[in-house]
């Protein structure tokens, strides 16, 4: 979150993913649960408009749209809570800054916004906390190119980026620090892919249901307290996997002697941890919040240009 003191407005990022939600300083799994009461047990609980949801239990399943149903809407609610609440505020105008994937802001970024600012005063509860919200104002912009802005001044030649989330792949070229807008991409290769993959994989070669929370830990770890054979057939799906990522990025026409890659996302693990790659030539952004970041830089940055106008 940037304060902007002058104002008095907070800017509030976040990565609406469908694995997780990101904040600059939390990050939170995209799973809800409705309840129509009050749940037995506490923690990450959400009321609005009479009803109650548990969010951070699994993952949310992916969606074309992102404003087709309230999900999203709920979990910016419990960002913007997560985010005021490191500050013990409780009450403040917000300015959100959002994102879609690469292919998709030119068509959806209007009824996205429109989506996050359909209440411009919203009062809610979450984990035994009263909010006030005033949303002043939303802007969206590209996802992946967000999480590096704030190093962009240092990128030189030709760039390809690689935002690896939980449903999609968005791949764009950076030539000269200018992001190339006709050379962008989305591609459903996200990670979830990876982890259904490897789930039918036991199933198949085992006849067993593995708990999906045990393949997460592979991959983000390359490793589990789990019997070798189980790990080495998650293992040969994701080094699968991870080859199927490089072998698109050569549909674009990478080639690692040209082209520095960087790999931003929840996928970035995977590939550090599976992938067969030169590491002098990619570049793996380990910072999950490196987005939303980036969201509130360029969202404060073109506030501060307007106030001067």
């Amino acid at each position: 979150m940037i304060y902007l003191n002058e104002k008095k407005i907070a800017v509030i990022g976040i990565d609406h993913g469908y694995g997780n939600i990101k904040t600059a300083n939390t990050i939170t799994p995209t799973g809800i649960t409705e309840y129509d009461s009050e749940p037995i047990f506490t923690g990450n609980i959400l009321e609005y408009g009479g009803k109650y949801y548990r969010i951070g239990e699994g993952h949310k399943e992916f969606i074309v749209n992102k404003a087709m149903d309230e999900d999203f809407y709920l979990l910016t609610l419990m960002g913007i809570a997560r985010e005021l609440n490191q500050r013990e505020i409780y009450e403040a105008d917000v300015y959100l800054a959002a994102g879609l994937p690469l292919t998709w802001v030119r068509k959806q970024r209007e009824s996205f916004k429109e989506y996050l600012l359909r209440n411009k005063e919203v009062d809610y509860h979450y984990n035994g906390k009263d909010y006030h919200v005033h949303i002043v104002g939303c802007s969206v912009y590209p996802q992946g190119f967000a999480a590096v802005v704030n190093s962009f001044g240092s990128l030189k030649g030709t760039n390809l980026l690689a935002d690896i989330g939980n449903g999609t792949m968005n791949v764009l070229y950076i030539i000269n620090r200018k992001p190339m807008e006709d050379r962008s991409w989305t591609e459903k290769l996200g990670v979830n892919q990876c982890m259904i993959q490897a789930k039918n994989a036991i199933m198949d070669n085992f006849g067993l249901k593995i708990d999906e929370s045990i393949v997460e830990q592979v991959l983000r770890t390359g490793t589990a307290d789990i019997a070798g054979k189980y790990l080495d057939c998650i293992t040969a799906v994701a080094k699968k996997y991870t080859a199927d990522i490089f072998a698109t990025l050569r549909k674009y026409e990478y080639d690692p002697a040209l082209v520095r890659l960087m790999i931003v996302g929840g996928g970035g693990c995977l590939v550090r941890n599976f992938g067969e790659y030169d590491e002098t030539r990619v570049t793996i952004i380990d910072d999950l919040c490196a987005t939303a970041k980036g969201y509130e830089t360029l969202a404060s940055s073109s506030l501060r240009r307007r106030d001067k106008s």
